[in-house]
């Protein structure tokens, strides 16, 4: 480690900042600190040596540089160079183009004496059976049989939620289309069951494989051309296997490999109305591509994986040596093999069955067909889809792969199965990102524990028996529970006599509870309360859950005998909120750095190579200040060898520049999962910036993960 302080000067008016800096926290941390001095946010950062105009980069010394840095925004519209640069940023150089061009032409010259003079019929036999699989996609009966099994209002709910974490409360329907595509590619992966060998038909117990076996008529009937085998390990009972490939049948059977899979995620899609087609990948595995009207793209989806946009997971995290990936769909087929490759030179030398010529040629003879009975409107929107998307691919192809993200080996299957198909990867580490800056969404939580420790403190001041606190609470948690249950677009719950006595005792705690997560007390003409949304139905499926878990909490606690002391005990009140957070690195989708602080028990931040060192920064928003009182962190819903151990705590006055140590903790112990610790801050500090330096995870020798359930920060502002 070297500590460094760099001088940043920012145009136009020459401003100076000065950055004290440890060179060990990385390029992101410095970038950062930056951003809490200049407002310019770290993805459009650009940062020059004045010395000799280099650009920092991750590749650069920062122990050597000199210290005097310029920072140009790189959406400053009058300065093109910086844009350039960006947009620039992942090309190749001229001299590693010209040695793939001529891999490449030396693959095609090759390719000529290895492939095979059919004139393209065995490609055109690989490609076709799946053509008319896709098209049993168009079935409106099967559509809507496909639709009612499908949680709907649940996904869109979950949908709004998602954009709600990120801010976005009035969604675009461009957005919300997006949010819940995610949401059924999440749902589907926890719906379907993979199928490594199948359970036994009598007593559901494990079965080993004895062979393939004959077709009967009710399995062809649905597309079953093959039959596994299986015989019962513990009653030898035989089990068959259809491998059905009728997406109809598939949503009634629920189960399968990738082929099943990516069939029926794909039929699911087009029942929704994406615009949708399956990736057929000669290498033995299937997936689906649906065009994102946000993105105004295609976008890879792998139902298996449960993975969206991330076209490199085959070739750079399974080390998958691809060859042929066909898009199909019902208007046509198309080469996309370009958008899964940055090795294309090196995929070419393995395209054998034709030359690329007939690939073409066949490709556009049977999309050709699939369009013949299409309007001419229809055919020039695809024609310009199609223009546009090859432009894409013929730019992806050459494109720098980014090495600061971290792919997976394939997670499906056995683990046996898994290494017999070579794609295991390089590690068994799950899909990360180097994280931007992220804003929490959570002045709802510190309304909820606000208005508990309210409730809590009126029970103290009053000496409450115990019995009649969890009753209270057990009364609470009913109530919110049914609401929760409840349709998100029409929650209402009609308080019993037991919930209306409870909010008679308790009224003013009661209704500022009510208030917090966004519902409402409505009075019937009869006399009865009712509970309901005010109107802001997202923010209400928002606090929900933070309460129901919240007083979950405060039950467990009550009934193990810990009771609440004020300013000790969870909930508290001046918990910190709508801060910025940034981290060392997150597992991507869920385990992202603000799921720290979204008040939900079973969300968690999580740093796949975080276990022997990570770091989450803190900001509070708006150049507010704050003293520091005491913190919270609660152990994630698993693996306790994940849980952090040693970590130092400090905080910041100038927005990250400096960094003073406030509170330094060792061989810290979570007893359980969603065990919840305090701790005071002895330290009174003044910060507007938060740092906890993770030094190790408790098992940090055979495990690369850190993870941590929550993070709740508690002082006074000054």
């Amino acid at each position: 480690m070297v500590s460094r302080r760099f001088v940043v000067r920012q145009p136009p008016a020459g401003e100076e900042h000065a950055v004290e800096y440890d060179t060990e926290d990385g390029l992101d941390v410095l970038r950062f600190q930056i951003f809490s001095l200049t407002s310019v946010p770290p993805d459009l950062q650009k940062i020059v040596v004045e010395a000799d105009g280099s650009v920092v980069d991750d590749g650069t010394d920062l122990e050597s540089i000199s210290e005097g840095l310029r920072l140009v925004s790189i959406d400053e519209g009058n300065d093109a160079d910086a844009a350039a640069a960006a947009a620039r940023a992942q090309e190749k150089s001229d001299e590693e183009l010209a040695r793939m061009f001529q891999a490449e032409e030396e693959a095609l010259l090759l390719q000529q004496y290895s492939i095979q003079n059919d004139g393209g019929e065995m490609f055109r036999e690989r490609v076709e059976p799946y053509l008319r699989q896709v098209l049993k996609y168009e079935d409106p009966m099967c559509q809507e049989a496909a639709l009612k099994t499908v949680p709907v209002d649940e996904l869109k709910e979950k949908a709004l939620i998602s954009l709600a974490k990120e801010g976005t409360f009035s969604p675009s329907k461009n957005e919300e289309d997006h949010a819940f595509l995610l949401q059924l590619l999440f749902w589907f992966k926890q719906s379907f069951r993979w199928v490594n060998a199948a359970a036994c038909d009598s007593c559901d117990r494990e079965t080993s494989m004895v062979g393939m076996g004959n077709p009967l008529p009710s399995e062809i009937e649905f597309g079953a051309s093959r039959v596994e085998i299986y015989r019962c390990n513990h009653c030898s009972s035989i089990t068959r296997f259809p491998r059905y490939n009728d997406p109809y049948k598939l949503i009634q059977t629920r189960k399968g490999r990738c082929g099943e899979w990516a069939n029926c995620f794909t039929f699911y899609c087009r029942a929704f109305g994406y615009e949708a087609r399956l990736i057929l990948d000669f290498t033995d595995h299937v997936w689906t591509e649906c065009y994102s009207n946000l993105y105004g793209r295609w976008m890879h989806l792998d139902p298996c994986e449960g993975v969206y946009d991330n076209p490199l997971l085959y070739e750079k995290g399974w080390s998958k040596k691809l060859d042929y990936a066909i898009a199909i769909s019902k208007d046509g087929v198309r080469d996309v093999t370009k958008r899964y490759t940055r090795k294309w030179h090196e995929v070419l030398s393995r395209r054998t069955i034709t030359s690329e010529d007939t690939v073409s040629a066949v490709l556009m003879n049977i999309t050709g067909k699939c369009c013949s009975g299409l309007s001419t409107d229809e055919l020039s929107a695809i024609e310009n889809r199609d223009i546009k998307e090859s432009e894409e691919l013929t730019k992806a192809a050459y494109l720098e792969v980014n090495n600061s993200i971290s792919l997976p080996g394939r997670q499906s299957g056995s683990v046996e199965w898994r290494t017999a198909r070579l794609e295991l990867g390089q590690g068994d580490s799950l899909s990360c990102s180097s994280c931007p800056v992220r804003k929490c969404v959570d002045a709802h939580v510190s309304k909820i524990y606000d208005a508990l420790s309210a409730v809590l403190s009126h029970f103290c001041d009053t000496n409450i028996p115990k019995g009649r606190i969890i009753e209270v609470f057990d009364t609470l948690r009913s109530l919110m529970q049914n609401l929760k249950d409840a349709n998100f677009k029409s929650r209402r719950v009609t308080l019993d006599q037991k919930s209306q006595q409870l909010f008679e005792d308790i009224l003013p705690f009661a209704e500022r509870l009510i208030s917090a997560i966004s519902l409402k007390v409505e009075l019937g003409t009869d006399g009865d309360r009712s509970v309901a949304t005010d109107g802001n139905l997202i923010h209400a499926s928002l606090a929900l859950p933070v309460a129901l878990d919240a007083v979950d909490e405060i039950l467990s606690n009550y009934k193990n005998n810990i009771f609440y002391t004020k300013g000790h005990q969870f909930p508290r009140g001046n918990r910190l909120c709508s801060g910025s957070v940034l981290a060392s690195s997150e597992q991507l989708p869920v385990g992202i750095a603000t799921a720290a602080f979204d008040g939900i028990r079973l969300s968690k931040w999580e740093e796949p190579d975080g276990a022997k060192g990570c770091w989450l920064i803190y900001k509070l928003d708006d150049g507010q200040t704050c003293e520091l009182e005491s913190y919270d962190l609660m152990s994630a819903n698993d693996v306790p060898g994940r849980d952090p151990m040693d970590w130092v705590l400090e905080g910041s006055a100038d927005g990250g520049s400096t960094w003073s140590t406030i509170d330094p903790r060792s061989s810290v112990m979570f007893e359980s999962r969603f065990c919840r610790k305090s701790f005071a801050v002895d330290k009174r500090y003044t910060a507007n910036a938060f740092r906890f330096r993770f030094l190790r995870a408790r098992e940090s020798s055979d495990n690369p993960r850190f993870q941590i359930g929550s993070i709740d920060l508690y002082g006074k502002s000054t």
